[in-house]
């Protein structure tokens, strides 16, 4: 069964590097997105009252770019390498037990479309 790969990546000057490594071990294909977490929103807004859904172009338009993260997404095959490809995103970004390294899962596809192999 294909794997969904996620990584949300805090420190932007990062990102580059883990999408070179992840093409280097064969990653078919990666979608990247801009984000901003919730604990981020709080402080950057200065209160807890923040709504679920503000405007998002605002933020993303803003001076604030300190606390945008950047999050990509990757389905790999059944028989992709995951945990070599979480060791390499880990010696990029740090463990990511450790604060401000970013946080990834893997979730499985239950179906995939348009999926190109490697």
């Amino acid at each position: 069964m294909p794997k969904c790969v996620v990584v949300v990546i805090p420190n932007l000057e990062k990102v580059r590097d883990v999408l070179r490594a992840w093409e280097a071990l064969g990653v078919p294909g990666v979608t990247m997105i801009d984000t901003i977490g919730m604990a981020s929103l709080r402080y950057w807004v200065g209160r807890d009252d923040v709504p679920l859904m503000p405007s998002l172009r605002r933020l993303l338009e803003s001076e604030e770019a300190a606390f945008h993260h950047r999050t990509l997404f990757s389905v790999v095959p059944d028989d992709f390498d995951l945990e070599g490809l979480i060791q390499e995103t880990e010696r990029i970004l740090g463990r990511f037990e450790e604060p401000e390294t970013g946080f990834l899962f893997v979730l499985p596809v239950l179906d995939a479309r348009g999926f190109r192999r490697p």
